[in-house]
């Protein structure tokens, strides 16, 4: 079809195609006055036919020859010239172009008799205006830009103009001057006053080269005559004299012309350089885009595609975009039916595929209806309410010689669905072919990939995984063949591209460059070989076996330089790396895995350490808390996934996703087997294990991560699909609804409605506000009484009732007092027995309006209406209640045009106990629209009322292959042709609708026939162009017309001869007027009728020519179900926001008491909702409420029954506040149920810990002890505090361990503090003070000072006196290492060491020692307690000994490696930079208490608890008999005794001899060297 194109104007100014005023149109391109006065006068616009044209050439113009037409023309391009250099100067020069003032046209009137227009010349410069450097303001033009398309939209309502528009913004006040600027420029400024105005008759029909003839010639004519006039003057009525004292007055205008002449090639520059102005460049991005005014809305509206099927989200969405998928072909469509019937729905592959199932003999006929369905939708791009409504024969089952047999292959959800795999096939199909675009690409030939792999593409994960693994097999070629290379790029390697590449790509590609992949080689069989067998039914590719074992195999590998040589076994890693990553990157092995997990996955959920405590038994989450190997068979029934996913992001728990072992083991075996050779021998058994090695990493590194990701994102989509789905559902039962109907009204009639809202109900503040809408939909009257009590506002309802007569009252509200007002109201109408109060009594004119319903009705679109943009753009005037109140009675008149007119806000919508932030909006939206489709589809728009009606118009946009942008502009075309369209066929003929656009949209689409037009006039078959035509307003196809025709002929019995001269449409108009035309019809045989064309032309019709009966008996007759009223707990909910979850039997709820009497107390809850308390429920013993409660106290009461008397409009619960049942709690009704595979174990183990972690609090908090260092803080609280504070203060604290244990934590340094466990054995954790204190079982202490004084400052002092010692050094040790070197370079006779602190073992000395240049630094531990320095096991008194026993120390340790002075072996338990330390930093040699969070350390070391005290040496205290403390050494003997014997012990802390013994095999001499050394002190040898 194609619609006529709009002719183009000079200029390239459109002619729009719906403009109401084409002749204006026309006269304002050809230079007409357009501006804002007009005059009237006919002498300024003289009528100018061709016989006037005649006389003026024969009485004016002179014939002249060839030469001086030349001349004339460069005469005329000269005067152009010097015009445009005139016309620039009064641009630049505004102040000049005031033109002639008042004074001056008087002067000229006075003498030359002739009137002036002064009105011209101030339009004449707002022409100008253009130029200047202000913006200019937006054109009173109303023409708009038009491209020369069928659909383009012609916004001739909008405040955005078009491009052209910015262009031409001024051309309204050029039109005044009445002159293009090509005209004849020898005219002086008079010319302006002369105008143009075409003489065509209003049915001539030019085109532009016709039109701009006739302009030349008129300028000519005009030219000629004005020559003659110049010649003789007195022809003008202006004599010679008075035309000298004009030019003495006002000059010949040439006299600045001397400064005008290099003003040509400025003004041709500034003009040249003056950029295209768009409308992109004056108006916001999001303001066009909130237009629909981009270049792909542009796109959108011109292409015969339906809107819908163009995007690539819903139509509703703000961020809806272009989808550029291609249509599919006639030889894709097997295919795609192949690939959709299997991903349809579980019941089709029950009832079809199975053997059993019940329609299993009919699953040919089930792929042909797909295969239908598939190119309606995606070859010819029906949507799909067109196939639902018109094509539904052929997605049904239909065979002539089973005409009993009725079967619905494919339901209107099927289709959708049908639909939406459709669109991921096609999304399939294109990412294929750019597969096979990048193997073309590669130029490689790869035999696996072109017979397998190719022919296996059915997924997009497929498609990535074939990507991948090209990527990865021929990634070296493909670098070199894409890489670009530039001249300079010489200096800098290109930078890498950012692919997604596996994480052990790096090293595969190491490996595969190197010799492994040739070792690789070895396991006999390539992996692609192993991917066959593991698919094919037998083994189709054998192992080759090897002669050599594997390590003997790779040993033939390894590298001759030493240097490089890496050993067989990790030549074998590597080897199994590099055949593991390529058996893990094959798309087939892959897609079996995900194969594998589609059916045997199963999910766990384990909270986190904040989701243990966050969680809790009310929480909604705690449902799956505890989740344990849920089959995804299960999963996907549900939405579940989506809370889980949810409460993931929330960091609370953690997702595992895995196969059960007998599943992992089934695979590994199938890989095993395909993978191992069958050989018995011990080469073959070993290759075997390695094989099996490789097929444990594939997978475990490979193929568990891939079918884990493809199953956490397959959870993900069916659950969401699922939500969405159900959402959608929940919209239906709202929207597939037929307006309210009473008795009096026929189904499908708009009934008129009365809304009456009394707000929050607050008799003091909000009034009763009356609302009433005519069945139009229009807003006929609004008011606001006072109350429903006094005499002269219920006048004023009543008298408003008599007046309006509406068909349905619904009453409204925000609280609890609507169900008041809805009781009031029907005592006043006589629709229930008065109370017995008498404060409302009946009113005898209720009995008039006895018979009109007060319903109440869903109000969530109407709270959304009353506060939104598009109320207050309708009733500006209105307040949000009375604006409420027309979202009200608009839902009762009908409620898919309330919910279509939302927009994209429908997600805002809450149906049932959804909730939409779970899924993205697009993907919520893209369902909830289809809902939308089908009820508006269903009931069908009236074409004319939609143009005429903004608030019926939203409707259109879901016509069938409509969108807002088509609708958009066929609305414009239509109002630009009048406003109403009288049949179906001004569609094609008037170019409203394109080919495509048309066929879906032309059967819903109605075109209501007056009453006179019902029977078309006779003798008008060759004149019905404008005829109305009966079938316009039905359901009816037009290419089914003739259908009906013949059935109607048929039924009425007649002949082709009797209605040769009628309308076609006259015998169905016929029928339809026939009061027995349900009879006749019947007496049809219409399945005989779809057999014989069956049969004829192979046309399925049976359901088309049902559908055609049904509607000449009543067209588009009501199908949709009747309105939907609310149940009392959706009237509770909308009052109250009480739900089910809130107000429940069993649960707590806070109530104030309104009347305490005898029997009865009467409270009321926060919702606003009464209760009862009767008296037996006061109190534990039967007791009259008002002794128990008082008037405005707050009490807690256990719900016992919820009452709901939706007839009476009575809410209110029962209630008990006895002490006994408040007390009990409701946390058992507030349970959440947990899922059935739940892990009881874990929760109980938790459950324990917390109970554990709960009691130790408990005991933690209530001890309390008088003392002032005592401190109720953890561990790092203690630190804070402790951070201000000086060395060596102390606080005392409770200890996690338990109730008897406490915490002493000191200061050691900045930063630095020890944590030390005392245990009270005999702990009163009643009592403030505190008895024994043990620490290690090995220091005991009275009380705390005891303790403090003793041995925490004990330690201090031991501390200070250390880091007061000249070879300490601050800092860390790091820092004295590199003194000792520093120290032993500029010295490299001397050794040297010292201490520093032991930052990651409070409490703790390094003592660091560098014995020569040669040697490395050497750390040994250092502890301090209360009594001594403990050098390993070895204990000092003070620092000097503590240096004196290093010396003696390392002296010994030398000696026995032999390595003198010029270094050793590390004594055990110390350490030398480089080697890593002992696990924890402990020190071998000596015990301690491992460090770990919530745990004091023991400063001892030594035994564990219970253990003896640490030994004790000669630096003040005797070891036990038989200890040596120098690791195995005898302890040098300090007395007579010499050696051998057991020296007494010196007295405690004594001070080192002034001589020593020899130590046992030592040289005397050395041994008096080290005595003279340690005599000659630190500053010599050490």
């Amino acid at each position: 079809m194609a619609s006529p194109v709009a002719e183009m104007a000079v200029g390239n100014q459109p002619v729009p195609e719906d403009d109401p005023m084409p002749n204006a149109a026309e006269e304002e391109e050809e230079g007409d006055s357009v501006g804002p006065v007009v005059s009237d006068d006919s002498s300024e616009e003289p009528e100018e036919d061709e016989e006037e044209e005649r006389r003026i050439r024969e009485g004016f113009i002179v014939d002249e020859d060839e030469e001086d037409e030349d001349e004339d023309d460069d005469a005329e391009k000269e005067r152009r010239k010097r015009r445009k250099r005139r016309k620039k100067r009064h641009r630049k020069e505004p102040s000049d172009d005031e033109g002639l003032e008042e004074d001056d046209l008087d002067l000229l009137e006075e003498n030359t008799g002739a009137a002036f227009s002064r009105n011209k010349h101030r339009l004449t410069r707002l022409r100008r205006a253009r130029d200047s450097e202000s913006p200019p303001g937006p054109s009173s033009s109303k023409r708009k830009q038009v491209v020369a398309s069928d659909d383009d939209l012609d916004n001739d309502d909008l405040e955005l103009p078009q491009i052209q528009d910015i262009h031409n913004i001024w051309d309204d006040e050029r039109a005044v001057g009445g002159r293009d600027e090509d005209e004849d420029v020898d005219m002086d400024d008079m010319d302006n006053f002369i105008e143009y105005e075409d003489d065509d008759e209003p049915g001539d029909v030019l085109d532009e080269e016709a039109r701009e003839e006739r302009r030349r010639e008129r300028r000519r004519l005009e030219k000629e005559r004005r020559k003659a006039m110049g010649s003789r003057p007195e022809l003008a009525g202006i004599d010679a004299g008075a035309w000298d004292e004009i030019y003495e007055v006002f000059g010949d205008g040439h006299d600045y012309d001397w400064a005008l002449v290099h003003d040509d090639e400025v003004t041709l520059d500034e003009e040249q350089g003056k950029p295209d102005m768009k409308y992109q460049d004056v108006f916001e991005p999001s303001e066009i885009r909130a237009r629909l005014l981009t270049e792909d809305d542009d796109f959108i509206r011109a292409h015969d595609t339906p809107e819908r099927m163009q995007l690539a989200s819903s139509s509703l969405s703000n961020s809806s975009t272009l989808s550029l998928q291609n249509p599919l072909t006639e030889n894709d469509l097997d295919d795609a039916a192949s690939w959709v019937i299997t991903r349809l729905s579980t019941r089709k592959e029950r009832d079809f595929f199975r053997p059993d199932g019940q329609y299993h003999r009919y699953l040919p006929d089930l792929v042909q209806a797909i295969t239908c369905a598939l190119r309606y939708l995606f070859v010819h791009e029906f949507e799909v309410p067109y196939i639902w409504m018109h094509k539904r024969d052929y997605i049904s089952y239909f065979n002539p010689a089973d005409l009993r047999t009725h079967i619905e292959f494919l339901s209107l959800d099927d289709l959708w669905r049908v639909y939406a795999v459709g669109q991921k096939y096609r999304s399939l199909l294109e990412r294929k072919k750019a597969l096979d675009s990048l193997y073309t690409r590669l130029g490689v030939s790869d035999r696996y990939f072109e017979e397998e792999i190719r022919r296996r593409v059915e997924s997009m994960e497929f498609v990535v995984d074939s990507t991948e693994w090209l990527g990865m097999k021929y990634r070296e070629g493909k670098k070199q063949q894409f890489e670009l290379h530039f001249h300079d790029d010489d200096d800098e390697p290109p930078e890498a591209k950012k692919l997604k590449v596996p994480s052990r790509s790096s090293a595969y590609e190491v490996s595969k460059k190197s010799v492994v992949s040739k070792l690789a080689q070895g396991f006999g069989i390539r992996p692609h070989e192993v991917v066959l067998n593991v698919v094919s039914t037998n083994v189709a590719h054998f192992v080759e076996e090897q002669d050599l074992n594997p390590l003997a195999f790779a040993e033939q590998f390894v590298d001759p330089d030493p240097t490089k040589a890496q050993s067989p076994e990790e030549l074998l890693r590597r080897a199994r790396m590099i055949f593991s990553t390529e058996l893990g990157k094959d798309p087939i092995l892959r897609q079996e895995i995900r194969n594998v997990f589609k059916t045997e996955a199963l999910v766990s959920v384990l909270p986190t350490d904040r989701g243990v405590n966050k969680i809790g038994e009310h929480d909604t989450a705690f449902g799956f808390k505890y989740l344990l190997n849920k089959p995804v068979s299960e999963m996907i029934h549900s939405s579940q996934f989506l809370s889980i996913l949810a409460t993931e992001d929330k960091h609370l728990i953690t997702v595992s996703i895995d196969i059960s072992a007998a599943a992992k083991s089934a695979f590994e075996l199938k890989l095993n087997e395909a993978f191992t050779s069958d050989s018995y021998s011990e080469t073959a058994q070993a290759w075997n294990e390695e094989r099996r090695r490789v097929i444990q990493e594939t997978i475990e590194q490979h193929l568990l991560p891939v079918g884990v990701k493809w199953t956490r994102e397959f959870l993900r989509e069916e659950a969401e699909d699922l939500y969405c789905k159900q959402s959608a559902d929940r919209l239906r039962e709202r929207v597939d609804v037929a307006p309210f109907q009473t008795p009096d009204l026929q189904p499908g009639d708009i009934p008129s409605v009365l809304a009456v809202s009394w707000g929050k109900g607050d008799p003091h503040k909000d009034d009763i506000t009356l609302v009433f809408l005519d069945d139009g939909g229009r807003l006929r009257e609004h008011s606001r009484i006072d109350n429903l009590v006094d005499q002269e506002p219920v006048d004023e309802f009543f008298d408003l009732l008599k007046r309006r007569r509406p068909n349905v009252i619904v009453v409204g509200g925000f609280s609890i007092a609507t169900a008041e007002l809805m009781r009031i109201l029907k005592r006043k109408l006589g629709h229930a027995e008065p109370d017995n109060s008498g404060q409302y009594l009946p009113e005898p004119r209720g009995d008039e309006f006895k018979s009109i319903p007060i319903i109440y009705s869903f109000d969530q679109v109407a709270r959304l209406y009353q506060h939104s943009k598009r109320a207050a753009a309708e009733f500006s005037a209105l307040t949000p209640v009375a604006r409420y109140c027309v979202g009200l009675a608009r839902y009762v008149q009908s409620p898919i045009n309330e919910y279509a007119a939302l927009g994209p806000d429908i997600i805002a919508v809450t149906l049932g106990d959804s909730h939409n932030q779970l899924v993205s909006n697009d993907r919520l939206l893209t369902y909830l629209e289809r809902i939308l489709v089908d009820s508006v589809n269903k009931v069908g728009v009236d074409i004319n009322r939609a143009v005429t009606d903004a608030y019926y118009q939203l409707l259109l946009p879901f016509v069938c292959g409509l969108g807002p942008r088509k609708a958009q502009v066929l609305v414009k075309k239509i109002a630009s042709m009048g406003g109403t369209l009288v049949n179906r066929d001004q569609f094609i003929k008037n170019g409203l609708l394109t080919t495509k656009v048309f066929l879906n949209a032309a059967g819903f689409l109605r075109i209501l026939q007056n009453s006179d037009h019902i029977k078309p006039a006779k003798n008008r078959r060759d004149e019905d162009t404008d005829v109305a035509d009966p079938l316009d307003n039905t359901r009816i196809h037009p290419e089914d017309y003739e259908l009906a025709r013949k059935m109607a002929t048929d039924a009425l019995e007649l002949d082709e001869e009797d209605i040769h001269e009628e309308h076609p449409s006259y015998v169905v108009s016929l029928i339809m007027q026939d009061e027995e035309n349900d009879k006749k019809l019947d007496e049809l045989n219409l399945d005989d009728f779809a057999v014989n064309m069956y049969e004829s032309n192979q046309d399925k019709k049976r359901y088309t020519l049902n559908v055609i009966r049904g509607e000449l008996l009543k067209p588009f007759g009501e199908l949709r179900d009747p309105f939907l009223m609310p149940t009392a707990w959706d009237v509770l909910t909308m009052l109250t926001g009480e739900t089910l979850q809130t107000l429940r039997i069993g649960l707590i709820v806070s109530v104030l008491v309104q009347r305490a009497g005898t029997a009865v107390a009467n409270v009321k809850l926060d919702s606003g909702i009464e209760g009862i308390i009767n008296g037996a429920y006061v109190a534990d013993e039967p007791t009259e409420p008002r002794a128990v409660l008082k008037k405005g106290q707050s009490i807690q009461g256990v719900i016992i029954e919820v009452k709901m008397d939706l007839t009476a409009d009575q809410f209110s619960v029962e209630l008990s506040s006895r002490p006994a049942d408040v007390s009990t709690g409701d946390a058992q009704f507030r349970l959440v149920k947990h899922d059935d595979y739940w892990n009881h174990a874990q929760h109980e183990r938790d459950m324990e810990l917390q109970a554990r972690k709960k009691r130790a609090d408990v005991d933690r908090s209530r001890r309390v002890i008088k003392h002032p260092n005592f401190h109720n803080l953890n561990a790092s609280q203690a630190e804070g505090y402790l951070d201000k504070q000086q060395r060596g203060d102390v606080v005392i604290r409770p200890s996690s361990k338990g109730a008897n244990h406490l915490a002493v934590t000191w200061k050691v340094d900045d930063k630095l503090f020890q944590h030390i466990d005392v245990v009270e054995p005999n702990a009163d954790l009643s009592g403030q003070t505190t008895g024994k204190l043990v620490i290690d079982n090995t220091h005991q202490f009275s009380d705390l000072d005891d303790l403090i004084v003793n041995h925490v400052q004990a330690m201090g002092r031991k501390v200070e006196e250390l880091m007061a010692h000249e070879k300490f050094k601050h800092g860390s040790e790091d820092e004295l290492h590199l003194f000792l070197k520093n120290f032993v370079a500029a010295n490299p006779a001397k050794s040297a060491y010292g201490f520093t602190l032991n930052r990651k073992r409070p409490g703790h000395f390094n003592l660091c020692f560098l014995a020569n240049k040669n040697a490395t630094v050497q750390t040994w531990p250092v502890r301090v307690t209360p009594e001594a320095f403990y050098l390993f096991d070895t204990p000092a008194a003070g620092v000097p000994e503590l240096c004196d026993a290093f010396k003696v120390r390392h002296l010994h340790e030398s000696q026995n490696i032999g390595g003198g002075i010029h270094g050793g072996k590390t004594p055990y338990g110390a350490r030398t930079p480089g080697r890593t330390p002992a696990p924890g930093h402990a020190t071998p040699g000596r015990m301690s208490v491992r460090q770990v969070p919530s745990r004091t350390p023991n400063p001892y070391g030594g035994s564990a608890a219970g253990g003896p005290p640490p030994p004790q040496t000669s630096y003040g205290l005797a070891p036990p008999t038989g200890q040596t403390p120098y690791g195995g050494n005898q302890t040098p003997s300090y007395g007579p005794g010499g050696f051998g014997g057991r020296p007494p012990p010196p007295p405690p802390f004594a001070s080192t001899p002034s001589h020593a013994s020899v130590p046992g095999g030592m040289n005397p001499q050395r041994a008096a060297m080290i005595q003279r050394g340690w005599g000659e002190g630190p500053g010599k040898s050490w």
